[in-house]
């Protein structure tokens, strides 16, 4: 989605932007390239800079119930220092980095329903102005992609993805909010666990794997939530679905508290922003996965439809609150 727009604080006259993102998906802790487009107005106009902003639709959990947020998590200067002269076009090529962090939209060429984007923003005559929002694509690396298919090889089901607002103590996350993929049990776990959520915190030197079961109350017992975490490496070679079904186990099998600790990576506080742990509303039930992996199942094209609302939803909603 590309939107060109007037810079509004300068009015009829001024420059226009139009921000094109190089076609793909890019992936966490990769670059992101593309160029931006300026038209020049009326007159000469001085750009003192160019910067992209990165920002999700988040979650978030309070007293009162759920809401929901736009959140900017990462902002580059591109470009900016010259004059453009009336009525020209001068366009600036940009190459950054995403953070490691950077949420996962896209599996297998499916949209999940998390929605990322890049705003661009320019600093023209004194005045700052948000002239462009356009959709951000992220494809999963390679070991994320490996240990969902490993949970999709084992049965588990795609449900939904969103993001958290908050953190996840004793972990080194650095965004103000975490992605939740949740997934519905294998057959072999249907008895124990209602659902899985896997969360994702990627860095420079590997992941940092976080699952929560919602586990099945019993005879005598209330169900509760089990979380615990494992670390992996970028370029780790392993049987993932053994190993992934190794970790629900352990998470399965713990019985008591609401949490449970592995070794020296135990998960003390789940969340720090209070209030009682609850997935927000995703897209809804998907088909199982089949064998080639967890795949992202379309019920009857409702799941789709949805997530198409949600992304117009998102930038016209900016472009409204903006205009």
């Amino acid at each position: 989605m590309v939107l060109k727009r007037l810079l509004g604080s300068l009015g009829v006259g001024g420059p226009t932007v139009d921000t094109v993102l190089d076609p793909g998906a890019s992936r966490p802790g990769g670059t992101l390239t593309g160029q931006v487009h300026l038209e020049g107005g009326q007159t000469d106009f001085d750009i003192e800079d160019i910067t992209l902003e990165l920002v999700a639709r988040v979650e978030a959990e309070h007293a009162e119930g759920e809401s929901e947020g736009v959140v900017a998590f990462e902002r580059f200067t591109v470009g900016g220092g010259f004059r453009l002269a009336a009525g020209q076009p001068h366009s600036v090529p940009f190459t950054v980095t995403l953070p490691w962090e950077t949420p996962v939209t896209e599996l297998h060429g499916q949209h999940l329903g998390v929605v990322l984007g890049v705003r661009t923003e320019l600093a023209v005559a004194g005045a700052r102005d948000k002239g462009d929002l356009d959709q951000l694509s992220i494809a999963p690396l390679p070991v994320q992609e490996a240990i969902l298919e490993a949970f999709g090889q084992l049965g588990f089901g795609f449900r939904s993805a969103d993001l958290e607002y908050g953190h996840i103590a004793g972990t080194g996350q650095r965004l103000p909010f975490y992605q939740e993929v949740e997934l519905t049990p294998a057959p072999r776990y249907a008895h124990q666990v209602n659902e899985i959520e896997v969360t994702f915190l990627a860095n420079p030197g590997g992941l940092e794997v976080v699952l929560e079961a919602d586990k099945r109350g019993g005879l005598f017992s209330g169900g509760h939530d089990a979380l615990t975490r494992f670390t992996v490496g970028h370029h780790d070679s392993r049987d993932w679905t053994a190993e992934v079904d190794a970790w629900v186990r352990q998470l399965t099998e713990r019985h008591g508290g609401a949490h449970v600790h592995t070794g020296p990576y135990a998960v003390h506080d789940h969340h720090d922003h209070g209030g009682d742990h609850r997935s927000g509303p995703g897209m809804g039930t998907a088909v199982a996965a089949g064998a080639a992996g967890l795949a992202v199942g379309v019920a009857g094209g409702l799941v789709a439809a949805e997530v198409v609302d949600e992304v117009g939803d998102f930038f016209e909603g900016d472009e409204e609150d903006e205009g």
